[in-house]
């Protein structure tokens, strides 16, 4: 049954990858947004630009209309009385329709006349409410069809100008094309509208609105200029979108190039620095059984020359050349075993419980398979990891213990070459010990390790693969001692399955003292 706190420990591409991509994420979708938002602000300017122009122009068209009205209460009072002779002074009236195509009809109200009938009612009060306020009013407004009366009270005469609001567009100088333009443009007043420029409504999911609102420069005529703007997401730029995402992507990839090559670099760096270690702990290994090995037959020597010595020495006179030729036999011996001692004290490795220090074991286990991803993914094996939570930091020398987890991997990568790849299985597991310490256990999935050879796993030169040294194992329960470790095959399975096939090594460490 798998713990509660089984995990699998993501690979180093997995965690360097992960962070890169959501930083190209960032940086492509500020960059984007910064291009949207630069779309929108430039059409906002363009739509705040245009408004203004309309209501420039439409305003000096309504301007117009007062100056016009004011013009004809100037002129007409010869013309208005009636009891002079009107064809001298002929009447302006009729021309003003050919000369402004917006004014429909001008009318015209003398001291003793009436307003047309139709009209009576509406140009009267108009016509009051002007004289009040000095300047022209509007009568008859009829917003949707674009027609209106202005009416200025005047002595001896009023006058009343018909006016359509179609004609009174410039279109000649209008900064929008009508048919196509997206603006809508409206003349509004008391909840009619008079539709100037159609315009186009998006009705899309997400639009952006845009609105302008200011009364034309006429107290005369108060209609609201209205301009609104409607900006979908057709209208972002998103070839220059696409194009800063697609750009930033490219960066990103050539970073990631970078990136592995530098990590390619760190690990054979890496790999070279342990490969130089383990070959001065395996010279180590090597000179100290060889000292070992020849420190006997040393000994052997340097007795037996000592009892010829003595023997000689109860031989007639003349046998001083022998006697000499053996001292100097003894003398030799002696400078031997100590030369080899010497080479032995030189060889023998530094005290490592004394360089020990606190140290995460779960950090040490992933350093190692960051070095060993390359040969992971080559032989196809994922590996799983198994993680106790709270799990306190050790006592270790950090290389003797990166190279300790090497050389247990090396091993078990190496013995399950020789079943299929589906088969290839590699667990670890890091928890706590019954006996207040923290075990690291390496199982593979291998073809295992017989029962003859068990016994000699551990001893130097002794190796069940071909081309090896047997060295690696008695180096690692050499290091995994100087430093108050222990490293231990688990024992066989009585019976074992196909899911318990291959070999288990535990590495029992010390669990580091708590600080201050």
């Amino acid at each position: 049954m798998t713990p509660a706190w089984h995990r699998r420990l993501p690979s180093t591409r997995t965690l360097h990858l992960v962070p890169s991509l959501l930083l190209w994420a960032v940086v492509a979708c500020a960059g984007a947004s910064w291009l949207a938002v630069a779309r929108l602000q430039q059409l906002h300017a363009a739509f705040e630009t245009d408004a203004r122009i309309v209501h420039r122009l439409l305003s000096q068209r309504v301007v117009q209309h007062d100056a016009i009205m004011a013009t004809l209460a100037l002129l007409q009072p010869a013309a208005a009385m009636g009891d002079h002779n009107p064809s001298t002074a002929p009447s302006p009236l009729p021309r003003l329709t050919s000369v402004y195509p917006q004014i429909l009809a001008v009318l015209q109200r003398s001291a003793q006349g009436e307003w047309p009938p139709a009209l009576q009612a509406e140009l009267s009060v108009a016509e009051a409410t002007s004289r009040r306020s000095g300047h022209a009013a509007v009568a008859g407004l009829n917003l949707p069809a674009g027609r209106y009366y202005l009416v200025l009270a005047a002595t001896p005469a009023s006058y009343s100008l018909h006016i359509d609001l179609r004609t009174t567009i410039p279109a000649d100088e209008w900064p929008m094309d009508m048919a196509t333009s997206p603006v809508r443009v409206t003349l509004e007043h008391g909840g009619e509208t008079f539709v100037v420029q159609p315009g186009r409504t998006d009705n899309a999911a997400w639009s952006r609105a845009y609105e302008f609102h200011k009364l034309l420069a006429a107290a005369s005529q108060p209609l609201d200029v209205v301009a609104r703007r409607s900006v979908g997401l057709r209208e972002l730029p998103w070839w220059g979108m696409l194009g800063w995402c697609a750009l930033t992507a490219a960066l990103w990839l050539a970073g990631r190039a970078l990136q592995r090559q530098r990590i390619a670099r760190q690990r054979a760096e890496e790999l070279l620095r342990l490969g130089q270690v383990a070959r001065l702990n395996t010279l180590g290994e090597l000179a100290a059984g060889m000292a070992h090995e020849l420190n006997q037959p040393l000994t052997a020597v340097l007795s037996s020359t000592q009892a010829a010595q003595r023997l000689l020495a109860d031989d007639p006179p003349d046998l001083d050349t022998a006697q000499t030729a053996m001292a100097r036999a003894v003398e030799q011996a002696r400078r031997a075993a100590t030369v080899v001692g010497r080479l032995r004290r030189l060889v023998e490795r530094p005290d490592l419980a004394g360089q020990a220090q606190p140290l995460a074991l779960s950090a040490a286990v992933h350093d190692v398979l960051h070095l060993l991803e390359p040969e992971l993914a080559q032989r196809g094996i994922t590996p799983q990891v198994t993680i106790a939570p709270d799990l306190p930091a050790v006592l270790a020398e950090p290389v003797a213990l990166q190279q300790i987890i090497h050389n247990l991997l090396m091993n078990a990568l190496q013995a399950m070459e020789q079943v299929p790849t589906a088969e290839r299985q590699l667990h670890l597991a890091l928890a706590p010990t019954s006996a207040g310490q923290v075990a690291l256990t390496v199982r593979d999935h291998g073809p295992g390790i017989a029962p003859e050879a068990r016994e000699h796993l551990f001893e130097p030169f002794f190796t069940t693969r071909t081309g090896g040294l047997g060295l690696g194992l008695t180096l690692c329960e050499s290091l995994a001692q100087a430093m108050g470790a222990q490293l231990i095959l688990s024992p066989a399975t009585p019976h074992p399955t196909a899911a318990d096939r291959g070999a288990e090594f535990v590495l029992t460490l010390a669990v580091a003292p708590a600080g201050p």
